[in-house]
């Protein structure tokens, strides 16, 4: 079996392979840090526990937004060609024109800090749009959002903007960063050499002494959130988001709601709806979140998901015999083995990219990573031997493409917009006993990723928030139909969300679709069928029949 002596880092290839992979990126930008980092914010569901409601409608908060869309739905967006994005976005270069010239254009939009104070400050929301290309025939605009919470829209889209160039036919597209994400006013916590120590930490604590530094960390990072960005932190729920999504609707000139919603883009898309039926046009739920699932429930589920794919990965490795690059011959051999490895690089890490080291931590994050996408599944079997042979490099950089860190040691602020969304949606609040207690059920549920999602229940307990819900109300009688796609493979949303969410938005609403496929997401998975009945819907107003497979 093939082993790599240590290296000073990746070659040029890998790393070439890590910027141009679609997979890759798409995994980057839009599963961000929620999914599965237990050290950046709770996971995607909305949890029970101290102080929590159940199936809490709007919050009192958020009070209905009429008086402050009569004064700012008239506002007129100033686009401009869209320059590099910040930091916070992630950085990179200016978006390059899609295939026929059109240019990518971007603008700021005004909206209530507090929808409960109308009359109070505003703050801005960056958009990022590219016009349709028949214009007689255009339906509106299309709204994205991708997922996270946290990922920005306005980086994301343009990135991947080609995969819906078919849609453009109608449609302007549109994204935005919402509130606290990228350049809305963006969330921020620590700084980037405090998240490179908070990201190699142990997030898997064996004992008292490391569990109580495990939590000393989740509060040193909470301490800067409130520091930092206090004033921000109430306001920053998916029910603002939701509304902040009506007043762009109506700036854009649109009767109705156009939306594709892409993993945590599910659940504020399907709280839009609940919140308004009867502006619901033609929208898709894609990797759906399960809005019945509590914080445990969801990190279960999640834990399961991400054992399926792995699963997956390590039975596809043993089938190919000599030619897998890791031992064992059934896929249950590779895995034992896998765990072996990462037990040696928690006593002892080895050399990643420049003098950072691969911890265990972040070889999980890693794994997780590259399970997004069959098509990064090479590059998690390259990284676990090049690990082996101790080279932590590719898997450390799979890691930093999770975290939002850039090869230039900055971080986007993802991971800190996660944690401030997800704990202003969330009541549940777990202590480090709780926590403990859960961990049997948790390694039940993934011998390899149990643990490490388990002790990301802790990610809200101290947050200087009260949670606004145990599971978000989706329930949306008299809306237009909704499309909800859920792929069997997939590990961050997994499949029986889809059903959930179908049988929540009501009868006549949720029309559910299945992908018999592995990764992150139906749609961009590029297989035809799926392709077809969203196009299908969303340009010519063909729902598919309920129950519809495509594999």
């Amino acid at each position: 079996m093939a082993r790599r002596s240590a290296r000073g880092g990746p070659g040029r290839r890998t790393m070439e392979i890590m910027r141009t992979s679609p997979a890759l990126r798409a995994a980057a930008l839009t599963a961000t840090a929620g999914v599965l980092l237990p050290l950046a914010g709770c996971s995607d569901g909305d949890g029970t526990g101290s102080g929590g409601a159940d199936r809490s409608p709007v919050p009192a908060s958020t009070a209905s937004p009429t008086s402050t869309a009569a004064k700012l739905a008239s506002q007129d967006l100033d686009w401009k060609r869209c320059t590099a994005p910040s930091t916070s976005q992630g950085g990179g270069t200016s978006p390059s024109p899609l295939p026929g010239g059109t240019a990518w254009e971007c603008a700021f939009m005004d909206v209530p800090l507090d929808y409960a104070k109308p009359d109070g400050r505003t703050i801005e929301l960056a958009l990022v749009r590219a016009a349709a290309t028949d214009r007689k025939r255009r339906i509106g605009s299309l709204i994205f959002n991708f997922g996270g919470p946290g990922a920005s829209g306005v980086a994301t889209l343009p990135a991947l903007g080609t995969d819906y160039d078919r849609l453009r036919a109608r449609y302007d597209l549109v994204s935005f960063d919402p509130r606290g994400v990228g350049r809305s006013e963006g969330v921020e916590c620590s700084d980037d050499r405090t998240l490179d120590a908070r990201y190699a930490q142990d997030a898997t604590p064996d004992d008292a002494a490391a569990q109580k530094a495990y939590a000393a960390g989740q509060k040193a990072y909470i301490d800067d959130c409130r520091k930092n960005s206090g004033g921000e932190l109430p306001h920053v729920g998916t029910t603002n988001a939701a509304r902040d999504m009506d007043l762009m609707r109506e700036v854009l000139g649109d009767d109705q709601l156009y939306y594709f919603g892409i993993s945590y883009g599910t659940e504020l898309g399907s709280v839009y709806a609940h919140l308004y039926p009867d502006r619901v046009g033609r929208a898709v739920l894609d990797a759906v979140v399960d809005p019945t699932e509590d914080v445990k429930e969801s990190s279960l589920g999640q834990a399961k998901g991400f054992q399926l794919a792995f699963d997956a990965f390590t039975a596809d490795c043993a089938d190919r015999g000599d030619a897998c690059r890791l031992p064992g011959s059934t896929g249950k051999e590779i895995e034992t083995w896998t765990a072996e490895l990462l037990a040696k690089l928690e006593d002892e890490p080895v050399p990643g990219l420049g003098e950072r080291k691969l911890t265990q931590s972040q070889a999980l994050t890693g794994i997780a990573s590259s399970l997004y996408s069959k098509e990064t599944w090479a590059l998690l079997e390259q990284g676990l031997d090049e690990a082996d042979g101790g080279d932590g490099a590719l898997l450390l950089a799979l890691a930093d493409s999770l975290n939002g860190r850039s090869q230039d040691g900055h971080y986007d602020n993802s991971n800190a917009a996660n944690a401030a969304i997800n704990c202003a949606d969330s009541a549940q609040r777990f202590s480090v006993e709780q926590t403990r207690a859960a961990l049997p059920e948790f390694r039940e549920a993934s011998p390899v990723f149990g643990d490490y999602l388990a002790w990301g229940l802790i990610s809200c307990t101290g947050w200087p928030v009260t949670g606004a819900w145990k599971t978000p109300d989706v329930s949306a009688p008299g809306a237009a139909p909704i499309l909800v796609i859920g792929n069997t493979g997939d590990p961050a949303t997994p499949y029986e969300g889809a059903k959930a969410m179908a049988v929540e938005l009501g009868e006549g609403v949720g029309v559910e679709l299945t992908y018999e496929g592995e990764g992150h997401g139906a749609y961009n998975s590029g297989d035809a069928c799926v392709q077809k009945a969203v196009d299908g819907y969303l340009l010519d107003g063909e729902v598919p029949a309920a129950g519809t497979v495509c594999s």
